[in-house]
């Protein structure tokens, strides 16, 4: 049979769409001019099909399929942990600077003598500050015709306001260290004046690097995020540090100025506030100490229940304690787990918004601990202090919160929250960033695209024992943008070209609709078939994007519409793109302290073990300020 030209075009269109089997015919059914034709077709077909897409063999006694050579699975990993490097400290350059001749700073009719002496000085200055600070202090002196902190020969007063702000700098969650400059001694020598001229000359340039490097740090912070993990995605906020010298110089209130420096919302000040009151607590508090790995269910005993009792009454509100006072008075200290106690621990759960299901586990313990200690609180909050630095200073009057830890997403309005709602985010194994970016669509009936990262680890183990198990899944497979059979697939090699989706339906992934904020990290809300998750206290079981226990009231309040109108465009059953018209921030964050809605500090377990690197940062970062200073 002699195939035409249309006729061998659709065979290779069938080949670049599916599995094509050819069995062997026995040898005195094909003529020699036929199995030709054949081997033609096969080169043709082979020619026109997509990459990853497996033929089979049409020559007279191949086998129907070629079997895979077995090799090892590949592996997709997720960002890492990086060991921080701290900027090493920089002279600031302002030897040539000395020579009023050359810069025209100094002349007899702009200053005393005894200031040109002072200048002629900086020859020999030899002050470290990072790198930032260094290049503005050279620029701003080769400017300023003055000096900022010295009035003939002693310091005046702006320069004593400036060291105590400096002095203070742990009170808004910075190093006092950092910043410390030794100060010239008030009486002096006036036989040798050039060494009081270099003494006040090595202060003008060494308080005027602590306060560039004060500036900078109490905008910015002192950590640069992204040097801490891939998981952190920030734009470092630009510092004018010349600009901030010039005010400084010119400012009446220096204290005000540098204070202002720090953010001024309100959560930044309660979590000062909280750090101010921890460090007045006295270590003498009692505290509830429960045994690591207590793990207690109702009809068990254990030792430990004396002490989850103490707890209760201890943490406890008044009410709760009112309710429950017979059980309380009446309980001896014994191991028995009854069911009045049972009831006395539903409750105490239900009031700390746990699961009440009487069992005391990990995250009841930390409540009736009273959690962290007062130094583990400390830290917590200087952690959220450097950390809060890296937000905007405005998160904007609308805009949607994140916190991690927490497991719960915040929704604000004309500056106040106004709900939240339980979050499930990624698993340990498969953390959720740390980022911001805009709220930009609400997708009803999603469709999900499977990430590169699921098909290796998770798939593909699956599909090199079954091709099948995509297409009885009710995936859709496409290579190279051509939608094929998941049998049809050569899974032993690269998935690079390889796309696959989960149609929208009431198994899909994500649910009834996702919410996009556009980012390179896949990361986005969305609903979820798996409810059940929500009843859990720790909640990172994601594989890195947010779920949401109310995904329609969270979808209707970013496109400004009502829930029922969500639902209707849900129920018309068609993938839909909503656009968010209004500009509506999202932050992704990450604070194992952070101020509620009534200004109270909460505390969270670091569930992704950050704060250790964010204080491992903190401890590289004071070894090269010191070791340069």
């Amino acid at each position: 049979m002699k195939l035409t030209k249309t006729a061998v075009l659709a065979a290779a269109l069938a080949l670049s769409c599916a599995t094509v089997t050819l069995h062997a015919a026995p040898a005195n059914a094909m003529t020699f001019m036929e199995w030709l034709q054949k081997r033609k077709e096969k080169k043709q077909a082979e020619a026109a099909g997509l990459p990853g897409v497996k033929t089979t063999s049409a020559l007279p006694g191949a086998a129907a399929e070629v079997k895979q050579e077995a090799k090892p699975l590949p592996r997709v990993t997720g960002p890492r942990y990086y060991t921080y490097k701290a900027d090493a400290l920089k002279r600031v350059g302002v030897d040539k600077l000395a020579d009023p001749v050359v810069t025209s700073s100094i002349s007899a009719d702009i200053a005393p003598a005894g200031d040109a002496g002072i200048r002629a000085a900086f020859a020999n200055v030899d002050v470290r500050t990072n790198p930032d600070a260094a290049k503005a202090v050279e620029t701003f002196y080769g400017d300023y015709h003055k000096f900022v902190w010295i009035d003939g020969t002693g310091i005046n007063d702006k320069a004593k306001a400036a060291i105590a702000v400096l002095a203070d700098a742990a009170s808004v969650g910075l190093d006092p260290w950092d910043y410390a400059v030794k100060i010239p001694a008030e009486t002096f020598d006036g036989a040798d004046m050039n060494a009081r001229y270099a003494e006040l000359a090595t202060f003008e340039i060494a308080l005027s690097s602590a306060v560039a490097s004060y500036v900078q740090d109490a905008v910015r912070g002192r950590i640069d995020p992204n040097r801490i993990s891939g998981y952190h995605d920030f734009k470092r906020k630009d510092v004018n540090l010349v600009a901030a010298l010039k005010n400084v110089s010119m400012s009446s209130n220096v204290k005000g100025y540098l204070e202002s420096r720090s953010p001024q919302s309100a959560d930044f000040q309660a979590l000062k506030d909280e750090l101010a009151r921890l460090k007045a607590e006295t270590g003498g508090e009692d505290r509830v100490v429960i045994a690591d790995g207590t793990l207690l269910k109702p009809g068990q005993s254990n030792p430990e229940l004396a002490n989850i009792v103490k707890g209760i009454v201890k943490h406890g509100s008044d009410a709760l304690k009112t309710d429950h006072s017979v059980t309380i008075a009446t309980y001896a200290g014994t191991p028995e787990y009854t069911p009045e106690l049972v009831s006395l621990v539903e409750a105490f759960q239900k009031e700390h918004g746990l699961k009440p299901d009487g069992i005391v586990g990990k995250a009841s313990i930390r409540l009736l601990t009273g959690g962290d200690s007062v130094a583990d609180k400390i830290a917590k909050v200087e952690v959220a202090l450097e950390q809060a630095r890296w937000l905007p200073v405005d998160l904007g009057a609308r805009h949607v919160f994140i916190n991690q830890p927490a497991f719960q997403v915040y929704y604000y309005e004309s500056g106040s929250e106004k709900f939240s709602m339980r979050t499930v985010v990624g698993s340990k194994s498969n953390q959720t960033y740390f980022f911001e970016d805009k709220v930009q669509t609400v997708e009803v009936n999603p469709y999900w695209g499977v990430p590169q990262s699921i098909i290796i680890n998770e798939m593909l183990p699956k599909l090199r024992n079954d091709p099948n198990y995509l297409d009885r899944m009710g995936y859709e497979v496409a290579v190279g943008g051509r939608a094929v059979p998941s049998s049809s697939v050569n899974w032993y090699g690269s998935t690079s070209g390889i796309s696959v989706r989960q149609p929208p339906s009431g198994d899909n992934a994500l649910g009834e609709l996702k919410i996009l904020f556009p980012n390179s990290h896949a990361i986005y809300m969305h609903d979820t078939p798996s409810k059940s998750f929500f009843k859990k206290d720790m909640r990172a079981l994601s594989h890195g994007c947010v779920r949401l226990a109310e995904p329609r009231k969270m979808a209707a309040a970013v496109l400004g519409v009502s829930e029922e109108e969500v639902g209707k465009e849900i129920a018309a059953g068609r993938n839909k793109a909503l656009n968010v018209k209004a500009d509506i921030p999202i932050y992704i964050a990450y604070f194992t302290a952070w101020p509620n809605k009534d200004g109270v500090v909460e505390y969270f377990d670091d569930v992704y073990g950050r704060d250790d690197y964010m204080r491992k940062a903190f401890a590289a970062t004071q070894k090269a300020r010191q070791a340069g200073a």
